[in-house]
C-alpha cells in the first residue's frame, strides 16, 4: 500500500475564529481546520496533523503576526499540560465565546421559541478559583523532544497532570494558578520529600510504585483537606510520609490517605482512612454548612456554584408551598439551599454515598423537609414513583453531560410541573432536551453562568413552564 505523502507546512494560514474544545479554526482550500492554542486574527505557519473529508486538525509551527486580542498566558505550563486552553484570549472576549456557545446549540440544536438569552455572569475570580484539584505521581515525566534527543540525565519523578494523547506520561507542574496556596506549597513539598526519601513514584503500565495520587480541596471558609494516595501497603513509608505533611503543614484541617492496589486510580470503593483531623471540611452559603468528605462531589468554582444556584432559586419561583423534585441532586446542594423557600424538596442520586452526605447535610442544617433517594434516574423517578409522593410543581434538574435519559423525560411530562429549572454543564445536550420538551413546555429564561474562566467549558441554566399554565 503506497503511503501518503507528507502534508507540508501551509504559510500565512489565517485564524478567523474559536470552535469547540477550546481550538480555534480557519479554512485551508475546502477544509475547516481546527488547531489549539490560536486566536482569531493570527497568521501561523500550520502543520497539519490529521485530514479527513469534511475536516482537518493542525498544529501552529510559527506564530507569523500574532492577533491583537492576544495576551501573555499567566501560567508556565501553559499549552503543555493542556488545561486552561484559553489563557491567551482575554476573558472578555472568552465569556462572548461562551455567550455564543450558548446561542449556537439553542438555536442550532434546539430549534425551538426562544426568549433574548441573558448576558453570561461572568467569574470575579478568574484565577485561584477551584476548590478542587488532583495531582498523578509518575517515574515517566513528559520530557520536551529536544530533552530527549539530548545527553543530559533527567530526574523522571514527576508530579503533576497527565499529558493529553500520553496515559503514562506526566507533566511536573511547578506552579498551577487554579487553586489557591498553600496548594502549590504543599504539591511540591510531596514532590521532594518523597524523592529525598527515595520513595517510588508510581509507574502506570507496571501498577507499582509507593506514591501514586493526591487530591487538594480548599474551601471557601478556608478549611484544607488533603488526600494522599499510594498504591503499596508499606505502613511505615505511609506514616512518615503523612506525619511529615502533618508537621509542615498544621493548617491542614483534614488529612487523610488511601492504599489503592487497583489498576485503575478512582478511589470511590476504597477504604479512606483519617490520619488527622476533621473526615470532611465545610462549604457556607447563606448560613447553611455543606459538608464534604473525600468523595463528596461539589461544584469545584465555590464562589460561583453560589450565584448559580441563586439563579435556579430565583427561576424555581418557590412561594414556600411547593414540592421541589431535584433530579440529579448529587450531595443535596440545590435541594437544601432550596428548602427554606419550598414545602419540601426530594431529592434523587445514582450515588448512595452521595445520598448519605445529602441526609447528613440537611441534618447538619436542621432541615426537616427534605427526601432523598438513591438509584438510576431512569428506574426510580417513575410514573409510580410520583403517583406515591406526588406530583411536583417545580422541578430543578442538572444531569451530567450526556443529558437526560428519554425516559426521564417521558415521566417529567406525564408529571406536568409547572415549572422546570434545567441547570447544564452542556449546552449541546440540554437543547436536545429542550427540543424533546418542546411539545409541553416553553422555554422563558436563560442564564449562561461561567464557572471555569480560561476553559470553553459553560454552564447554563434555563426556566421552562409548561404550556398549559
Amino acid at each position: 500500500m503506497a503511503r501518503r505523502k507528507d502534508i507540508p507546512v501551509i504559510e500565512n494560514f489565517e485564524i478567523t475564529g474559536v470552535a469547540a474544545e477550546g481550538k480555534s479554526l480557519g479554512r485551508w482550500n475546502d477544509l475547516v481546520v481546527f488547531v489549539p492554542y490560536g486566536a482569531p486574527g493570527d497568521v501561523i505557519d500550520l502543520k497539519i496533523t490529521r485530514k479527513k473529508h469534511s475536516f482537518a486538525e493542525g498544529n501552529i509551527v510559527r506564530l507569523v503576526h500574532p492577533s491583537q486580542l492576544r495576551v501573555p498566558p499567566v501560567c508556565e505550563h501553559f499549552g503543555v499540560c493542556g488545561g486552561c486552553k484559553w489563557q491567551h484570549l482575554p476573558y472578555d472576549y472568552q465569556l462572548q465565546c461562551k455567550q455564543q456557545q450558548v446561542v449556537d446549540a439553542l438555536q442550532r440544536i434546539a430549534k425551538v421559541e426562544i426568549p433574548p438569552i441573558n448576558p453570561i455572569l461572568g467569574s470575579e475570580d478568574t484565577l485561584h478559583y477551584r476548590n478542587k484539584l488532583e495531582f498523578t505521581f509518575s517515574n515517566k515525566s513528559w520530557l520536551t523532544r529536544e530533552q530527549l534527543e539530548s545527553e543530559e540525565v533527567f530526574d523522571r519523578n514527576a508530579l503533576g497532570f497527565h499529558i493529553p494523547g500520553g496515559y503514562d506520561k506526566v507533566l511536573n507542574i511547578n506552579r498551577c494558578h487554579l487553586q489557591a496556596e498553600p496548594s502549590n506549597e504543599m504539591r511540591n513539598f510531596l514532590h521532594n520529600y518523597a524523592r529525598e526519601k527515595g520513595y517510588s513514584f508510581y509507574d502506570i503500565r507496571e501498577n507499582k510504585g509507593l506514591m501514586r495520587m493526591t487530591m487538594t480541596r480548599i474551601a471557601s471558609t478556608g478549611q484544607i483537606m488533603q488526600v494522599v494516595v499510594f498504591s503499596e501497603p508499606d505502613q511505615q513509608a505511609i506514616d512518615d510520609v503523612m506525619d511529615a505533611l502533618r508537621r509542615r503543614f498544621p493548617q491542614i484541617t483534614s488529612l487523610m490517605y488511601v492504599v489503592n492496589l487497583k489498576v485503575n486510580d478512582s478511589i470511590a470503593d476504597q477504604e479512606i482512612i483519617l490520619h488527622s483531623g476533621q473526615p470532611y471540611i465545610e462549604e457556607e452559603m447563606e448560613g447553611l454548612k455543606f459538608r464534604i468528605g473525600p468523595k463528596s462531589f461539589y461544584q469545584t468554582n465555590s464562589h460561583q456554584a453560589y450565584r448559580l444556584y441563586q439563579v435556579a432559586r430565583r427561576m424555581a419561583g418557590l412561594t414556600g408551598n411547593e414540592l421541589v423534585y431535584d433530579l440529579y441532586t448529587g450531595t443535596g446542594t440545590i435541594a437544601n439551599f432550596v428548602a427554606r423557600n419550598a414545602r419540601q424538596v426530594i431529592g434523587i442520586e445514582y450515588v448512595p454515598e452521595a445520598i448519605a452526605d445529602a441526609q447528613l447535610n440537611s441534618q447538619v442544617n436542621g432541615i426537616s423537609n427534605t427526601l432523598f433517594f438513591a438509584g438510576d434516574m431512569k428506574d426510580v423517578l417513575t410514573d409510580d414513583f410520583v403517583a406515591t409522593h406526588g406530583r411536583p410543581e417545580v422541578m430543578i434538574v442538572d444531569p451530567p453531560r450526556a443529558g437526560m435519559h428519554p425516559d426521564v423525560v417521558a415521566v417529567i411530562l406525564h408529571a406536568k410541573p409547572q415549572r422546570i429549572v434545567y441547570v447544564s454543564c452542556n449546552p449541546a445536550t440540554q437543547a436536545r432536551d429542550l427540543s424533546m420538551l418542546d411539545a409541553a413546555y416553553r422555554v422563558r429564561e436563560i442564564q449562561p453562568v461561567d464557572m471555569f474562566p480560561h476553559t470553553h467549558h459553560v454552564e447554563n441554566v434555563v426556566l421552562l413552564t409548561h404550556r398549559d399554565s
